[in-house]
C-alpha cells in the first residue's frame, strides 16, 4: 500500500495496482499467465504503420501502476525487440509507476562475449537498450549465460525451467537408476550439476553425469569430439538451455547411441527450432524433445516434440515481484509443479 495524505478525516490508503500486458511475440503464454494471476491482459494494441513501423496504442490508464510486459525476443528477434522497447517507452510516457519487462527468451544471449577479434557483445547492447527504454527490473528465464545479469545496472531475476522439465521427466518415467544426465557442452556442466543435486534431494536417486565435448568451427555448426562419462546401458537425458538448428543435440544423440546408450531424450528451456531443426530431429535417434512454451511452437513438423507450460512459474514470479517477496524461494519450496 502507498500512504497518501487525506484532505479531511485522516489518512487515505491507495492500493498499488498491477497490470500485465503483452506484445505480439507470445500472446498465448501471456494469456495463460494472467489466468494464473486471476486478472485480464491490459488493453494494448501493437500494430504496424503502412511502412512497417511499429505502432503502440494503450487504451487504458497506466498512471501509477506497476506494469509487467510479457514479450520474449524470439524470431523475428529484431521485430519483437523493437516492440518491447516501444511498449516500454509508451508506458513511461503514460506515467506507469514501474515497468517490468518479462522476457521468457532473451534474444542475442549467445553473443555475450568476444570469441574473435572485432566481434560485438550484442547481449550487453540489448541490456543497455532495455534499461534506457525505462525498465525498473527484468524477469527472464534460463539465460544462456548467468553473466548477462551483470550487463544490467538494474535487478535481473533469472528464473529456471528446471521445475517443470524435471516434472516432465518424472511423468515420462525417466527418473530411475538407468538415467544419466548429459550436458551438450562443457559450459552446461554447472547447470547439470545443480539439476543432479536437486533430483537426488527430492527423489533420492544419485544421477551420474556425462559431457559432450564439442567445438564450433562457425555459428550453428558443431562437431562432437568426445563423450566424457560412461553412457553404456543408460537412458541418456540431454539437458540444455535452448535448441536452435538442433545440430548439437542430434549429433550428440548419434554419438551417445554409438557408445551404447539405450535411449536418448532431450530437455531444454527454449525451443527455437530454426532452419533444418525439424528434419534433423525426425531423422535422429532421439526419442523425445521436450521444451517449454517460452517461445510459441507453431505447426511443429515433428511428432517427437512436446511442449510443457511455463506460465505457472512466471505467474508466481510476477506475483512475488509485485508483492516484494522472494522469487528464489519459489524454486526451493515448489520444486515439482
Amino acid at each position: 500500500m502507498v500512504r497518501k495524505s487525506g484532505l479531511e478525516g485522516g489518512p487515505i490508503y491507495a492500493v498499488r495496482e498491477m497490470t500485465v500486458i503483452a506484445g505480439n511475440a507470445n500472446r498465448p503464454l501471456a494469456e495463460k499467465i494472467v489466468k494464473h494471476l486471476g486478472i485480464s491482459l491490459g488493453n494494448v494494441k501493437v500494430g504496424r504503420f503502412s511502412d512497417g513501423e511499429i505502432q503502440v496504442k494503450i487504451d487504458e490508464s497506466m498512471r501509477g501502476q506497476d506494469v509487467f510486459v510479457i514479450q520474449p525476443t524470439c524470431n523475428p528477434v529484431n521485430e519483437h525487440m523493437m516492440e518491447l522497447l516501444i511498449i516500454m517507452d509508451a508506458l513511461r510516457r503514460a506515467s506507469a509507476r514501474r515497468i517490468y519487462p518479462v522476457i521468457p527468451y532473451y534474444g542475442y544471449a549467445r553473443q555475450d562475449k568476444k570469441i574473435q577479434p572485432r566481434e560485438p557483445i550484442s547481449a550487453r547492447l540489448i541490456a543497455n537498450l532495455i534499461e534506457q527504454g525505462g525498465a525498473h527490473r527484468v524477469l527472464a528465464m534460463d539465460l544462456h549465460s548467468n553473466s548477462i545479469q551483470g550487463f544490467f545496472n538494474i535487478p535481473v531475476d533469472n528464473l529456471t525451467a528446471q521445475n517443470i522439465l524435471v516434472s516432465a521427466m518424472q511423468r515420462h518415467g525417466l527418473i530411475n537408476e538407468d538415467m544419466i544426465l548429459v550436458s551438450p557442452d562443457v559450459g552446461g556442466v554447472q547447470r547439470l550439476n545443480e539439476l543432479s543435486n536437486k533430483i537426488e534431494r527430492f527423489y533420492g536417486i544419485k544421477v551420474p553425469l556425462a559431457i559432450i565435448a564439442k567445438r564450433r568451427p562457425e555459428p550453428n555448426v558443431s562437431e562432437v569430439l568426445e563423450i566424457i562419462g560412461q553412457v553404456k546401458g543408460k537412458v541418456a537425458v540431454v539437458f540444455d538451455d535452448m535448441i536452435d538448428t538442433a545440430g548439437s543435440v542430434t549429433n550428440g544423440a548419434e554419438q551417445l547411441m554409438s557408445r551404447g546408450a539405450k535411449e536418448v531424450h532431450v530437455y531444454a528451456s527454449h525451443g527455437l527450432f530454426s532452419g533444418p531443426a525439424f528434419d534433423r530431429i525426425n531423422s535422429s535417434p532421439i526419442e523425445k524433445v521436450v521444451v517449454t512454451d517460452s517461445i510459441p511452437l507453431i505447426n511443429p513438423d515433428s511428432e517427437k516434440i512436446e511442449q510443457v507450460g511455463a506460465a505457472g512459474i512466471f505467474a508466481k514470479a510476477i506475483r512475488n515481484c509485485f508483492e516484494d517477496k522472494s522469487i528464489s524461494q519459489i524454486f526451493v519450496e515448489n520444486f515439482i509443479v
